[in-house]
Order: structure tokens, then C-alpha cells, then sequence
């Protein structure tokens, strides 16, 4: 049921939408009594259809969102287990009208994956995404990811497919159950979370709710840096969908915390736990400092 609230509210709330309403409700009442009313409804829609649509806005307000997390390193021991894919990088509706892959800008999400295994060539990928469409079904993503994926080169077996979350809570409840009977969260593995940059501090709050330890690898950046807080858009189109975007994920971070469905408002790094981990030297003294090397928790 809260999917279904959420989509439905998101639909009449987000900004583009709202901006279109008022200038439509005030376009009608010129023509009644209330004309007055009207034109001030109009003048104000029209001043916020500018700047949402041309200055620097929708930057600013997705700029610290996709500045939160930091990507892993990689470098660090053990190396990864997996890497989660969250969907959400596929018009599926196209696609299966198409019979062709058919990637959205959020596309970086299964390509990075790719790169990532074949520089960890032991480790798989988990995707998470299944039909999240209300008027029109097309099929779990987890589908068309398959498809992409075994394209790209990764082997069938390196997968692991979840095909009914809708969205990023059942995400992190559907897959942690996917990997527990698969043996994939024993103590010292180690996942990778895949998801847009601007989307991975819900993400991470999420996940970190259900107990299924992550660590962060962002991907689909749509800034540059603090540079783009002075960028204004060539096109009213592209700032009102940057900041239709930026909006979603701030007033998903609050329903997310409000529902107890996050761990935090606004999910932040965590220094690395070292809970059920020995990072002593065999024969070394208590009050000797531990190794360099990080000790991963136990999950």
C-alpha cells in the first residue's frame, strides 16, 4: 500500500507538476470572478518555471546528496564478494515493445558492473528490481538485466537475480533474503552497493536498516562539483527535471525516516567497524596499535 501512497502523491507533489497546476488553475480563474486570484497564481508559476528551469537550482539541491558517499576502495582487503545493482536503469517499457536493451541516463548502474567483474573476476553481481510499473507491466528488470548482463560478457552463474522489489526498502529486504539462502552474507563477505550517486544516502539508510552491511560505489553523477552551483540551464525542461529529481530523493529521505524504514535522516559514512574482528598481531601486546590493514565486520 505505501508504494502505491507514495507513487500517487509524488505524482500531484513534485515540482514540475505543481508549477504546471498553479499556472493551469490560474489561467481558468482569470476567466471567472476570481480573476485577480488568477493572475497572481499565473505570475507565480511563471516565476518558478524560470527558476526551477534555468538557474542553478536543481544543482544545488542535488549537489549534497550526490556528495555524501564516497566510493570504497577497492583496494583495501578482502576483496568484494559481489556488487548490488539497484534497478531503475531501464525503460522496460520500450525495451519489451522494442526487443532491445533500452538503458535510461541512470545506465552506469549495470555498465560500471560490468567493468567491475572483470576486475574481480570471483565476484558476481546481485540485481535487485523487479516490475515497479502501474499502469503498465512489462515485466520484472531483473529480465531485461539478465539479458544485458550475459550480453556484456558476464557469465550467467556470476549472477544472482531478485525479480520482485518495487522499490528501494523491498530492494534491501528482497535481496538480503535472496543472498541468505544463496550463502552469499556469510562472515567476511564483502557487497558493493550500485546505485546513483544523488540516490545512494536513502540507499545506504535502507540497508543499513534492514542489517545488510554495504559499502557505497555511486555511479550516474549529473554534476561536475560545487562548479555546477553557478550553471544554469540552456533548457527549462532539463532544470525542472533536475530538480523534480533532487526533490524526490529529499522527500524520500524524510518518508523513509519518518516510515523507520532508514537508519538516519540523512544517512552519512561510517568509519569502519571492527565489532568480531581481532586486529591484533599474534604476540602482540595490548597496548600496541592495530595493523594498517582494515578489518572488515562480520555481517
Amino acid at each position: 500500500m505505501f508504494f502505491y501512497i507514495a507513487k500517487g502523491l509524488w505524482f500531484v507533489l513534485q515540482p514540475s507538476t505543481l508549477i504546471a497546476l498553479l499556472i493551469g488553475y490560474g489561467s481558468i480563474l482569470i476567466w471567472t470572478g476570481w480573476a485577480r486570484w488568477g493572475r497572481r497564481f499565473v505570475t507565480i508559476g511563471a516565476i518558478l518555471l524560470l527558476v526551477a528551469g534555468l538557474s542553478p537550482l536543481g544543482n544545488a539541491l542535488i549537489l549534497p546528496l550526490e556528495d555524501r558517499f564516497p566510493r570504497a576502495n577497492l583496494d583495501d582487503p578482502p576483496p568484494p564478494t559481489g556488487f548490488i545493482i539497484l534497478g531503475g536503469a531501464e525503460d522496460r517499457l520500450v525495451g519489451a515493445a522494442r526487443g532491445a536493451p533500452a538503458l535510461n541516463e541512470a545506465g552506469e548502474r549495470i555498465v560500471e558492473a560490468a567493468m567491475l567483474v572483470r576486475r574481480f573476476p570471483e565476484a558476481k553481481i546481485a540485481f535487485s528490481g523487479g516490475d515497479a510499473g502501474i499502469l503498465y507491466k512489462t515485466g520484472s528488470e531483473a529480465e531485461g538485466a539478465e539479458t544485458l548482463l550475459t550480453a556484456l560478457g558476464v557469465l550467467r552463474d556470476r549472477l544472482i537475480l531478485e525479480a520482485k522489489s518495487r522499490d528501494t526498502y523491498e530492494n534491501a529486504a528482497f535481496l538480503k533474503e535472496e543472498l541468505t539462502r544463496a550463502g552469499e552474507l556469510a562472515p567476511g563477505k564483502r557487497w558493493l552497493l550500485i546505485t546513483s550517486a544523488y540516490h545512494m544516502p536513502r540507499a545506504m539508510g535502507v540497508f543499513r536498516k534492514a542489517g545488510f552491511a554495504v559499502e557505497p560505489w555511486p555511479v550516474d553523477y549529473r554534476t561536475r562539483g560545487a562548479a555546477d552551483l553557478t550553471r544554469p540551464f540552456d533548457k527549462v525542461s532539463e532544470g525542472l527535471r533536475r530538480v523534480d529529481v533532487a526533490a524526490r530523493e529529499w522527500v524520500g529521505l524524510l518518508a523513509y525516516w519518518l516510515r523507520g524504514r532508514s537508519d538516519a535522516l540523512f544517512p552519512a559514512p561510517q568509519p569502519v567497524a571492527v565489532a568480531g574482528c581481532d586486529l591484533a598481531q599474534p604476540g602482540a601486546s595490548a597496548s600496541e596499535s592495530p595493523p594498517a590493514s582494515p578489518c572488515r565486520p562480520n555481517l
